[in-house]
Parts: C-alpha cells; structure tokens; sequence
C-alpha cells in the first residue's frame, strides 16, 4: 500500500535520507524539512496522510507544539514520531500533543515502514518494548542520566572510531581506506565491526544513531581532546 508521506526531523540530511528511501519502497514523500513553524505549515499545505516527525529531544518544552495545531487544523494527518527510547516523557508529550505513534528513531526502515501503514490505517503505531522501556523508566528512574552516545562509544576502539566519524561524513570505503592509508579490504573490515558493534544494519543507520545519541560528539572529543 502507497502512503502519502511527510518526513520531518532535526537533521534536515536524516529527513531526506529516510524520505528517499521510503521512496524506494513505494511511498509517496511530499515533502522532507527540518522541524519548526515552517513545518508545520507545509504539512497543512500538502496534507499528507501520515507525518514522520524526528526530534531528537522529545522531553524538551514545546518539543511538540507544531504536532498540537497539525492535529487541530489538519486532523486527517497522522503523525508517527521518531524519538529516542527510553525517554518516557517524551513518549507521553508526543501521544498528549495528538501523535498516534512512536518509533524508536534506531528502528529498521522496515520497522519505521509498519509504523506508517498502522497510522494510516488508524491504528496505534507503537511497539510493546517501547512502552514497556517508556515505563520502566518511570517506574525504576536511573540515579544518573544515561549517557548512551558515551556507551556506544566504549564499545569501539579507536581505529573504529574514526572509521565511524568518516562514514558519517559521508566517505565510502575507498576514501576511507585512503584517508587512513590502510587496504580497501580492511577499510571495509572496520566499517561492518563497527556495523555490528553498533547493532545496525547500514552505513546510514550508523550515521543515524550516532547523531541522535550523541555518539558523534563524544567520538570528536575522544578524537580531538580540548
């Protein structure tokens, strides 16, 4: 089934990248932008049937005030969010402001695909280990706040590192390999470690979380120390 789509998200790059790969699956994208009161006015202008909307701040005041007048004026939209998991309040903002999903934004494209035939068809768009994390951290609040990107990072070593920092950046292997005077072959060889490492399945979904969680900073840091 073709939906007629809007993708909206912090990272104007992130939002044309899933938008072009909904694309391929068969999808209609309207339109991809970077969230704010311009966003909100396109969507009303190009009505789609479901909004894709990224933040990577779910918890922050006003975070979903754009999602508020999009569910008054254009009700027929249905607005999926992809944010960050754990984060209850997020979660309870994004379903108070009118969303009628909630996608973890390191979900598989085939998992966000669901999300957005779901809310299409009228349904909760929400995985039961999204709530489930949502209200385990409401019940059980970590003493210290998770640094995840800091977590991630210590799963790498510092060859990885780096190979991340230029897959986000855009390098393909041979400019890896070039960038780091190492082989080809082993240039590809640190890219699918980190790949697994990280849990992802794609270049661009490595890019993806580690923009969201942080992870690009603390890599900067830990590559370039003040």
């Amino acid at each position: 089934m073709s939906v007629r789509l809007m993708v909206v998200d912090d990272h104007r790059l992130l939002a044309e990248a899933l938008a072009s790969a909904l694309k391929l699956r068969g999808h209609r994208v309207v339109a991809a932008a970077a969230p704010g009161a311009g966003a909100a006015d396109l969507v009303l202008s190009r009505a789609p049937e479901v909004c894709l909307w990224g933040t990577a701040a779910p918890s922050a005041p006003g975070a979903f005030e754009a999602l508020g007048r999009i569910r008054r004026e254009r009700p027929a939209t249905a607005v999926v969010v992809l944010g960050p998991v754990p984060d209850a309040r997020g979660v309870a903002a994004a379903f108070a402001a009118g969303a009628c999903g909630y996608v973890r934004q390191d979900e598989r494209i085939e998992g966000v695909e669901r999300a957005v035939l779901k809310a299409r068809s009228g349904e909760v768009a929400v995985a039961p280990q999204v709530l489930r994390d949502a209200f385990d951290e409401l019940l059980n609040p970590a003493e210290e706040p998770d640094d995840e990107g800091a977590r991630l990072l210590a799963l790498l070593t510092p060859r990885e590192v780096e190979v991340l920092l230029r897959v986000a950046e855009g390098e393909d292997t041979q400019l890896i390999a070039e960038g780091m005077r190492i082989a080809p072959s082993t240039a590809r060889t640190h890219v699918q470690r980190v790949l697994m490492k990280l849990d992802v399945g794609s270049r661009l979904e490595a890019a993806a979380l580690a923009a969201r969680t942080g992870l690009l900073e603390s890599a900067h840091a830990h590559r370039d120390p003040p």
